[in-house]
């Protein structure tokens, strides 16, 4: 136990986290015939969501490794180009999966909050279906197609 942490506390934590494993079986799938984001749902959620963080995690520290082991001198100018070109691509992947790091965050965030699933546009709820697709997804397919194309009205000026 922690400093400040008590064995009733433990117990407790011990215990939601016994809870959470027991009532969301490994095939569980959200429906749209269960009230929307009861506790199955939510759990469902933030697991995805956990298990994909992982995984970007392991791939950026596997791509770390790989750029420090792969420093070499190549003589070959051509070579060394495309290893150069390689090697920029793979640090742009890893930047865009830094940022997608940062909104699964977010989505934790508002998981933990009761946020989660809610358009933040129109409060409504996001469908299941763009949820299991994309769990990061902060507005309804409506409203996002909106805001793209006040974006694309936009752009063009």
């Amino acid at each position: 136990m922690s400093e400040g942490t008590t064995a009733t506390d433990t117990s407790r934590i011990e215990g939601a986290d016994m809870k959470a494993e027991n009532f969301l079986p490994d095939d569980y799938r959200p429906a749209e015939d269960e009230p929307f984001m009861n506790d199955r749902q939510v759990e469902y959620f933030r697991r995805k969501l956990s298990d994909w963080r992982v995984e970007l995690l392991d791939d950026s520290r596997d791509t770390i490794e790989a750029l420090q082991e792969g420093t070499r001198s190549i003589p070959d100018v051509a070579d060394r180009a495309s290893e150069e070109t390689d090697r920029a691509l793979e640090l742009r992947t890893r930047d865009r999966q830094r940022k997608l790091v940062a909104k699964i965050d977010s989505a934790m965030r508002r998981i933990d909050e009761g946020e989660y699933g809610y358009c933040e546009v129109t409060g409504e709820p996001i469908s299941l279906k763009r949820l299991d697709a994309r769990p990061i997804a902060t507005m309804s397919l409506e409203a996002q197609e909106r805001h793209e194309r006040r974006e694309k009205v936009h752009r063009d000026d």
